[in-house]
This record gives C-alpha cells, sequence and structure tokens, in this order.
C-alpha cells in the first residue's frame, strides 16, 4: 500500500485539472511564456519540446496537471512511467501566478498520482524553472533527496582559445555514429559506478539504462537536437578500448550544448576529457555557435574545475530530485 505524502500548506486560487481533459490551446499563451523565459534565461530554443507537448496534450496521452486561470492555464506539469520509475518532464508557471504554493500544489498532485501507480518505486526530476529556496520543504519531502546541478554557459566572444594538449594516454577521436552505442553503453555504465550522478539517474547503473539514456539523447529533443558532427568517441591507441566520449546538441539557432562528457576511469586526469571537449567545442564554433551550454552536479568538483577552465561559468543553479523510499508491500 502507497504511503501518502505529507500535505504542504497551498493556496487554492486556480482550479487544478488533469491534462488529459485539455487540448493545446488551453496552454497556448503558457508555452509561448515557456518559449520566450527558456531563450532569455539560456539561449535555449524551447520550441520543439513545447510542439511535443501540444501533440500528445491533443492525443489525451500526456500525463499531469494543469492550474487553469479561466479557459487559459496558469501552469503545467507532467510525467512519463518508464518500468518502475516516473520521470517528472517539466513543470511551468506563467510569471502572473508563479508562487512557490502554486508550484506546490502540481508537484503535491502529480507526486501522489505516481506513488498512487503501484509499479512506481522511483521518481526523478530536474527542473530548470522552478523557484529556488534552500529553506523550502519540497511536497513529498520525507522520501526526498536532492542534488545541487550547475547550468554553465561558455560565451566564445570571450572565452580563451583553447590550446591542443596532448593526453598522456594516446587516443584517437572517432565521429560518432549509431554502431558507437554499445560500447558507449558499457563506458556510462562502467565510468558511472558510485558515481554521485548514478544516484540522480539511475540509468547509469546498468547498460541497459545506459542505452536507453543514450537513445533518448539522439531520438529526443529534450537537450536539444542531437549534432553528429560534434560528437566523438575515444579509443586508446594501444588496445583499441573505448574510453570516452563527449556528445553534443544544438539547442538554437546559435546555441550549442554538451549533453555528455564521459570518461573511463583509468585514464581520468589524464587529459582525454578535455581534447574530447575541445574538439567537440571547436566542432560547435564552426557550425556558428556563439556559446554552447552543459550542465553538471555541484559536488562533481574535478568536472566543475575542467569545465571552468576552459571558460564556462555557472549561470544558473537548479537542483535534482530524486523520491525513493515510498512504497511498501
Amino acid at each position: 500500500m502507497a504511503a501518502r505524502l505529507e500535505a504542504v500548506p497551498s493556496v487554492h486560487t486556480l482550479d487544478l485539472v488533469d491534462l488529459r481533459r485539455l487540448s493545446s490551446a488551453h496552454l497556448e499563451s503558457l508555452l509561448d511564456e515557456e518559449t520566450r523565459t527558456w531563450q532569455a534565461a539560456l539561449d535555449w530554443d524551447f520550441q520543439k519540446s513545447a510542439d511535443l507537448v501540444r501533440r500528445f496534450v491533443d492525443l489525451r496521452a500526456l500525463s499531469g496537471y494543469a492550474l487553469m486561470d479561466g479557459g487559459q492555464s496558469a501552469g503545467y506539469v507532467y510525467f512519463v512511467l518508464e518500468e518502475h520509475k516516473g520521470l517528472i518532464g517539466d513543470l511551468y508557471i506563467r510569471r502572473a501566478f508563479h508562487t512557490i504554493e502554486n508550484e506546490d500544489r502540481l508537484l503535491t498532485a502529480l507526486l501522489e498520482s505516481m506513488i498512487g501507480a503501484s509499479q512506481v518505486k522511483r521518481i526523478e526530476s530536474q527542473l530548470m524553472m522552478i523557484m529556488p529556496d534552500p529553506a523550502r520543504r519540497m511536497p513529498g519531502w520525507q522520501y526526498l533527496n536532492t542534488y545541487g546541478r550547475n547550468f554553465m554557459l561558455l560565451d566564445f566572444e570571450s572565452a580563451p582559445a583553447l590550446a591542443e594538449k596532448p593526453a598522456p594516454t594516446k587516443i584517437y577521436l572517432e565521429k560518432w555514429s549509431d554502431h558507437h552505442t554499445e560500447g558507449s553503453a558499457q563506458l556510462i555504465a562502467g565510468a558511472y559506478a558510485s558515481h554521485i550522478d548514478s544516484r540522480i539517474n539511475d540509468q547509469y547503473r546498468s547498460v541497459n539504462g545506459a542505452r536507453r539514456f543514450l537513445y533518448n539523447i539522439v531520438q529526443y529533443p529534450g537537450c536539444g537536437s542531437f549534432f553528429r558532427p560534434a560528437s566523438f568517441v575515444a579509443f586508446d591507441m594501444r588496445h583499441g578500448w573505448m574510453c570516452g566520449m563527449s556528445l553534443a546538441s544544438v539547442v538554437g539557432n546559435e546555441a550549442g550544448h554538451i549533453t555528455q562528457i564521459c570518461v573511463a576511469p583509468a585514464v581520468r586526469g589524464t587529459g582525454v576529457g578535455y581534447e574530447l571537449l575541445r574538439e567537440s567545442l571547436a566542432c560547435l564554433r564552426e557550425h556558428g555557435c556563439r556559446k554552447v551550454s552543459l550542465t553538471v552536479t555541484s559536488a562533481n568538483h574535478e568536472a566543475v574545475r575542467l569545465y571552468e577552465r576552459v571558460g564556462f561559468r555557472t549561470v544558473r543553479r537548479f537542483s535534482a530530485y530524486v523520491w525513493e523510499g515510498f512504497s511498501s508491500a
């Protein structure tokens, strides 16, 4: 029997409605504002993600809730189920209605809906647009672990030129191809064993999970449009084994994003990560990108220092949330 969340006080000034009762027309002004907000705050074109929301809402296939102000949505949240895990895909509230109380109301409804699904044992989210408040008690706090994350941005106009630094481990790079998926999945599972990021995303814990992670990056626009020319895998020249990768996407007309940097434990600290990052950045710049972003866990100090050395700076802090331990037989 699933546990019930401890209630969080909220202000009920808007109607809470199941998303499956709505059409995309109800969300139009909200999605337009969210698209403008992502562009202004993060140099990120949210339009493809917004179009997916419109499509699935019109199919009555998107699970979640909206706060309604008359005939228009003032805010929404949605989730997807993946085996025994729930993923909160997005939460956004229009500026005129954006309060912690309204965020909590959406999150509480969503969490109770997912916890009520008997197969769900874990819920993950990384919500960029919710209000930061260290003193806040999140809905479901009794089951919650929180991990700080940095959204970092590099501006090519002000960033230093990246010198080639041959790694002590002799490597050669290949551009991404789909036949690299299996080797990359094995690399991810090995590289993130006991790593803090595997607590945030449990797909990092197994080869099967890493395959799904890579498929989502390549096929869906959540991290932008996958950009093969700036995505690389690295191989150890002596033994021929894959020892690193850097995957990139395009998130705007002149904006790129590093979706994944992964280096095998055996070659960490040898410059392999730097060389992969340098090559991806060079290709994005050649493609016409003026800026490149990435996200990193704040406690991953080694990675943060690498990104700062090449010119990235933190422009936004947000949290990854994981709810577990709420189910019992």
